[in-house]
């Protein structure tokens, strides 16, 4: 069973049950899932989290789910990469890669669905939906799918070939809405108050948002049950950052691992920085924007979570970079180039806003640092393709290939 409790309101506290709900009646705060700290404390241990299946399951007494109702595409455990290559380039002493492009549906959406669909199959839910700039949209797909589910995803008229692609093969019913991902979020915002479907990021987004602290969880596990002093992650509505951070201290309150303190930089592209652009100019007033970015995965002009993003920040010293488009693509270069891992454009928003960062002096290039990186490239591939190597052609001989290959300058 879950030792999930109930859903309390992040503002006044006011409690809930753990229904399809996610904002206070009362003050209209978003809504957080509570736990019994007590037995998870009497019975969660390092050993018994090892023992478990490689999978974010391995952390099912702090997740919301139980075990009948599990929706199992084995999301997560991915690989923490020790990026010395980049490191060099960037001089940093100790920097790590945890790579969510090897999920599922190659991003980290896998793991806030994981938890979203099987939480909705819990309620008695039998159509999955959400709002997407991309990522998410597959993952439902994908999940709905594994659990015998209907889909319905809503994304922006003008989203990448490959992510409609992505969701597509596995035969849901996708609805391109005209306008930005704002606008199609208003839209599934009134369908959920008229249509008994699983929204996982609106009606049950409670459930969804705590997929995202099995990253901090893989994180302290695989580093040998320690934190990271720094962490560098991509915002678009600001909850992956902020979960990230709730993860690890959770890891804290139930003596996995040693306190520390985990300074939180968060980026976003500056076609669609409303967090990153607030934090500059030292307010929690967060002013919406119309996303003018090639990053559409991060593309969301109003954040729900941005309040709590820039919280997060300040509490432990952190910060926010905001990169350019030309950035972007060189984020995406140098993390393949140094370390052989294709990111999406998410990811080129990271390594360039964890370069941003040294330079700017918000991150320390002594102290371990993580950065992650939460989609494959090939999703969108668009937005590198002009600028990626070039194929020699050649004829089938070798005097053909010794001339093109001398012509192009190589030895």
């Amino acid at each position: 069973m879950s030792n999930a409790t109930h859903l309390a309101c992040r503002e006044c506290s006011r409690e809930f049950p753990l229904d399809p709900i996610n904002v206070c009646d009362f003050c209209f705060g978003p809504l957080e899932v509570q736990y019994d700290q007590g037995a998870i404390r009497s019975r969660v241990t390092r050993e018994r989290i090892e023992a478990g299946p490689r999978s974010i399951w391995r952390y099912k007494d702090l997740l919301p789910v139980d075990d009948d109702y599990i929706v199992d595409l084995n999301v997560g455990f991915t690989p923490l990469l020790r990026a010395d290559n980049l490191a060099r380039k960037l001089g940093m002493r100790e920097l790590w890669i945890k790579n969510d492009t090897c999920n599922p549906s190659w991003s980290f959406k896998d793991r806030v669905v994981a938890v979203a669909s099987s939480r909705a199959r819990q309620l008695g839910f039998e159509t999955l939906a959400c709002a997407s700039t991309g990522n998410l949209a597959n993952a439902v797909s994908a999940h709905a799918a594994r659990a015998g589910m209907r889909a319905v995803v809503f994304i922006p008229h003008d989203l990448e070939a490959g992510k409609v692609l992505g969701s597509a093969i596995y035969h849901p019913t996708i609805v391109a809405v005209n306008g930005s991902y704002d606008d199609v979020n208003r839209l599934c915002s009134e369908l959920a108050d008229n249509r008994h479907w699983a929204f996982v990021n609106i009606n049950v987004r409670p459930y969804y948002a705590e997929g995202s602290r099995t990253l901090a969880f893989e994180v302290a596990e695989q580093l040998g049950w320690r934190a990271p002093r720094q962490c560098v992650a991509p915002m678009a509505s600001g909850s992956l950052f902020t979960k990230i951070h709730k993860g690890f201290e959770e890891l804290q309150t139930y003596g996995l691992i040693d306190h520390a303190e985990i300074r939180m930089i968060g980026a976003q592209a500056a076609g669609c920085s409303p967090i990153a652009t607030a934090w500059q100019n030292n307010t929690t007033n967060i002013r919406p924007v119309k996303p003018d970015t090639i990053a559409k995965s991060l593309a969301i002009g109003n954040p729900a979570d941005g309040y709590y993003a820039l919280k997060t920040m300040a509490a432990t010293g952190g910060g926010a970079a905001s990169v350019s488009d030309a950035e972007v693509v060189e984020g995406i270069q140098l993390l393949a180039q140094t370390e052989g891992v294709f990111a999406e454009t998410a990811g080129g928003v990271t390594i360039a806003g964890l370069r941003q960062a040294i330079q700017r002096g918000t991150i320390d290039p002594n102290e371990s640092t993580v950065a992650f990186i939460t989609g494959g490239g090939l999703k969108t591939a668009d937005a590198v393709e002009p600028h990626v190597t070039r194929p020699i052609p050649v004829e089938g001989t070798l005097q053909s290939f010794e001339h093109a290959f001398a012509a192009a300058g190589h030895n």
